[in-house]
């Protein structure tokens, strides 16, 4: 089953308190699940690849073994697609979290998009924050 997620992450005050945001469509683009997560504190990087852990994580629960991934990310989605060094340590371990989480599907798909087509994981991701 195919399954497209959007996912969103960011931190205030870079480094500071951290969320993240999921959206999972079914491959009709009808929202099946919307998470919103506090991730403590946190770089806005750090933020986008836990935001996009979970999307993997809850896409598996769902029965996914194909994803499409919309993330607003370019440093994220152009180190996945393996065009951009990781040089940052904590960066690095987030990166192999994802690889090995990628192992439980056939094809995942990673796209950059602007961030006016993120709104509802961006919410998301304000939400895990401001109420935390």
């Amino acid at each position: 089953m195919k399954l497209i997620v959007y996912t969103d992450g960011g931190a205030r005050s870079n480094p500071g308190p951290s969320g993240a945001g999921v959206v999972i469509y079914d491959k009709n683009r009808k929202v099946l699940k919307k998470y919103a997560e506090f991730l403590g504190k946190g770089t806005n990087n750090q933020a986008e690849y836990k935001a996009l852990i979970l999307g993997l994580e809850k896409a598996k629960k769902l029965g996914a073994d194909e994803l499409d991934c919309y993330l607003d990310s370019k440093l994220v989605v152009e180190q996945l697609n393996q065009k951009y060094k990781i040089k940052n340590p904590a960066l690095g371990s987030l990166f192999i979290k994802v690889w090995n989480l990628l192992q439980n599907f056939k094809t995942v798909n990673f796209y950059h998009i602007p961030r006016e087509k993120n709104k509802i994981a961006d919410t998301l991701v304000n939400q895990a924050i401001d109420n935390s």
